[in-house]
């Protein structure tokens, strides 16, 4: 299924819709057994990207290869070999939980006792064992999420295509579902799933961080802290955060300041002497600096720091 141990790879990838160009000439590949997290804001091309990989849009220009298959070539043999699930959870409202299954199951072709086979191992391993008989449009969202996940999995696919499966879901079914993910990349199924949380995104092996259509860096979550983000990033916690970005924003040392809750994340070049510097204008301001620690960037310092660049 796989190229030399290649899930997907993409070639300048392209797509485009009239003048607007949604996906600009991407270039990736993700290994077997990876999860691989497609990171950026809403509108940046994500589920495009998606999209031409699950043969769903044709490339406008450049390839690509999903299970070593071309996807402008073969993409009705690409989605017999993969799960997709959307954005939108494509179910049926109208059906029981495991007539869903039946369903999908039978797109697929499945015979009889595989389907039947596949139906339990599916109702297990998602926890929906005591839903099976609830209509689909009664589900609660983690619910219905983890019955879109086995609807995508019921045929037994190697490679799992996800576009922001846990988008509205509550904080607690987002932590169960990639428990979850985390379970089928240890049984060698290949992730490709989009996100713009960035909590998430640590969960990944790798990431890809794309914007307006081009993908700016890739890497792990560690690669991309490390390596693309040179300089360091001092948290600051004051009495009067406003102020203080219009304080720090002017020292040599700093290239941006953000807010990031109730605190400032400052990137600097020389965080030793901007923490002395901030503390002196802060007392000449009148503001109390409540801590200022040096800390490991986070993706979001990252993604910043790569746009701004």
């Amino acid at each position: 299924m796989t190229h030399n141990g290649i899930a997907v790879a993409v070639e300048d990838l392209t797509r485009a819709f009239d003048d607007f160009v949604a996906v600009d000439h991407i270039n990736l590949s993700v290994r077997e057994g990876e999860i691989f997290g497609f990171l950026g804001p809403n509108g940046a091309g994500k589920s495009t990207t998606i999209k031409m990989l699950c043969g769903i849009l044709l490339p406008s220009s450049g390839r690509a290869f999903v299970g070593g298959l071309d996807v402008a070539r073969e993409s009705q043999e690409i989605r017999e070999i993969i799960g997709y699930m959307s954005q939108r959870f494509s179910l049926y409202e109208d059906l029981r939980v495991e007539e869903n299954l039946d369903f999908f199951g039978g797109v697929q072709n499945m015979d009889a006792a595989r389907l039947r086979d596949r139906k339990m191992w599916a109702l297990e391993v998602a926890n929906l064992a005591d839903h099976r008989k609830e209509m689909t449009k009664n589900l609660a969202g983690g619910v219905r999420q983890r019955l879109a996940l086995a609807c995508a999995l019921i045929h037994e696919p190697r490679i799992l295509f996800l576009d922001e499966p846990t988008a509205g879901v509550d904080p607690t079914s987002r932590r169960d579902f990639w428990e979850l993910i985390h379970q089928l990349s240890g049984q060698g199924v290949t992730v490709f799933v989009s996100t713009h949380y960035m909590d998430e995104a640590e969960h990944c092996d790798r990431l890809g961080l794309i914007h307006r259509g081009r993908l700016v860096a890739v890497g792990s979550p560690r690669e991309l802290k490390t390596m693309v983000l040179r300089s360091a990033i001092l948290e600051v916690e004051s009495s009067d955060l406003l102020r203080m970005v219009e304080l720090a924003t002017g020292l040599p040392s700093v290239q941006d300041v953000a807010l990031f809750g109730n605190k400032l994340h400052v990137m600097s070049s020389d965080p030793e002497n901007t923490k002395l510097e901030i503390g002196q204008r802060a007392r000449e301001a009148g503001i109390r600096i409540l801590s200022a620690e040096q800390i490991m960037p986070s993706l979001e310092d990252v993604f910043v720091s790569l746009l701004e660049h």
